[in-house]
């Protein structure tokens, strides 16, 4: 019997999550999305891919058995996401895992809750992605590597291994990281960095080798 799943919010993550939740009922009836929810009244009643915006928050306790996939975020609003989710004020459990059938994980890898990688990504040896998090295609993390809690993480990237990513991080599609690295909580690498050295929290990185430009404070930028 396939469990019911409510989407949050419509925006891209949410609606390119559909790709995902599609090919895996290919192969198992598993979902059967009821629709997607979103804090934007403007938004209710749009659709994507035939699934309309059933409304805001209430959706959620009017339909108590579905699950729920919460993915905010995007570069100007990654460091709300912990805020976010948090505020849906839903037990652990009622929050879905996405996982394209394409995805490669290996057995020892360590999984949390609410994540969504989509087509082709690779989670090998003794990888740990933590909760909250969304891994866009074509994305390979290698042996050893820590991915912390709410993170977002683009496609294409080339985590090798030993990496350590902290909480809150936004990894820009393209990017590559150099074995041993470590990212701070709530740093942002810009797209098609190349990670050779650590990046210290809060800090805004980007280039040739990655170099911080910026760094943040409660939710302030400010230049080096």
């Amino acid at each position: 019997m396939s469990k019911k799943l409510l989407l949050f919010p419509f925006g891209g993550n949410a609606r390119e999550a559909l790709i995902s939740v599609f090919a895996m009922n290919e192969r198992k009836n598993e979902w059967d999305v009821v629709g997607f929810i979103d804090d934007d009244r403007s938004r209710h009643g749009r659709e994507c891919c035939g699934i309309r915006v059933l409304g805001g928050r209430e959706v959620m306790r009017e339909i108590p058995d579905a699950y729920v996939l919460a993915v905010p975020g995007s570069p100007a609003s990654y460091l709300k996401r912990r805020e976010i989710i948090a505020s849906l004020d839903i037990d652990k459990s009622r929050f879905a895992n996405i996982v394209h059938p394409s995805v490669v994980i290996a057995p020892d890898a360590m999984i949390g809750s609410n994540i969504i990688m989509m087509p082709n990504v690779v989670i090998s040896c003794g990888v740990a992605i933590g909760d909250h998090c969304v891994i866009l295609p074509n994305t390979v993390i290698s042996h050893d590597s820590r991915v912390g809690d709410y993170c977002c993480l683009g496609s294409n990237i080339s985590v090798s291994g030993s990496v350590r990513i902290g909480n809150n991080c936004y990894i820009g599609s393209g990017t590559k990281f150099k074995e041993n690295v470590a990212v701070g909580d709530g740093a942002l690498v810009g797209l098609g960095s190349n990670v050779i050295s650590d990046i210290d929290a809060n800090a805004i990185a980007v280039g040739n080798p990655a170099k911080v430009i910026r760094k943040q404070h409660n939710n302030i930028l400010h230049h080096n």
